[in-house]
């Protein structure tokens, strides 16, 4: 299974994930050192990462200027009326709430998720639409051309010829990494590993990166990618980019909080 970051830790939490055996897993040392044992699963004792993503604003490169989001504030501004693209994710949109405010992104106290509703709600009408599923068709197509988006739907609506950017604005964004696990339930553990090695090993990760534009956690593989695209910040982060994000993690039973809020804010226009 692929779990996003705070996702493996919940899993483990909730007794749902094997432990790994990385004795059994020698592609273990083709991995970038910067994506293991990350906050969301010390010591991988659960995961290996694969592929590395982040929120960003991007916008069409023929109608806006880059310039208007330096900040996440910057979205709330009128102009945007009916113009925005946001993920279909509550806790993308609380993200964004919470670092426009300065507050923990990742937090579980109801008060500040309060506020952060509070703001979210000022931002409604500025949203056209919440989307989740293939959000680069859109601007692909040229319905939207602002939103959030993730790093490799950038590069894929790229790909496809779109005119588009993103920019990171200067409260940093959230950094996620989709992960490899192998199920509490699962029967054949053996085979669980020998596929994890083969779905990180150099050659698949070279493909997968060059068809979803997400960077992969093999090096061997990154050291093989066009530097056209490596040299993509929309999709491959600065390391500056990266100094002033956070991670996102588990924040427990107050999803429930998170999740009541975006459903009020969803129905509020």
């Amino acid at each position: 299974i692929a779990p996003t970051s705070y996702f493996v830790s919940k899993m483990a939490r909730e007794g749902m994930l094997k432990e790994l055996d990385h004795s059994k897993l020698p592609v273990l040392k083709e991995l970038d050192p910067n994506m293991l044992d990350r906050p969301f699963d010390k010591g991988n004792k659960y995961s290996l990462p694969q592929l590395f993503g982040a929120t960003g604003i991007a916008y069409n490169t023929e109608a806006q200027d880059p310039a208007k989001f330096r900040s996440w504030a910057d979205l709330w501004n009128p102009e945007f009326k009916d113009k925005l693209q946001m993920l279909d994710d509550p806790r993308e949109l609380f993200n964004i709430a919470l670092l426009k405010m300065g507050k923990d992104p990742n937090t579980q106290d109801p008060k500040i998720l309060e506020q952060a509703y509070q703001e979210l709600l000022k931002l409604r009408p500025n949203v056209l639409a919440f989307n989740s599923d293939n959000p680069s068709n859109s601007f692909i197509s040229g319905e939207t051309e602002i939103g959030l988006l993730w790093n490799g739907s950038v590069r894929i609506a790229k790909n496809e010829g779109a005119k588009i950017d993103m920019v990171y604005p200067q409260e940093g964004t959230m950094l996620w990494i989709d992960n490899l696990a192998i199920p509490a339930t699962a029967k054949n553990t053996e085979g669980a590993h020998k596929l994890i090695n083969y779905l990180l090993s150099a050659d698949v990760a070279e493909k997968l990166t060059l068809q979803i534009g997400y960077p992969t956690s093999n090096l061997k593989a990154m050291e093989r990618l066009p530097k056209e695209l490596t040299d993509d910040h929309a999709a491959f982060l600065s390391q500056e980019v990266i100094d002033r994000s956070q991670w996102q993690l588990d924040v427990g039973d107050a999803i429930d909080v998170y999740n009541n809020y975006y459903q009020k804010l969803k129905a509020a226009k």
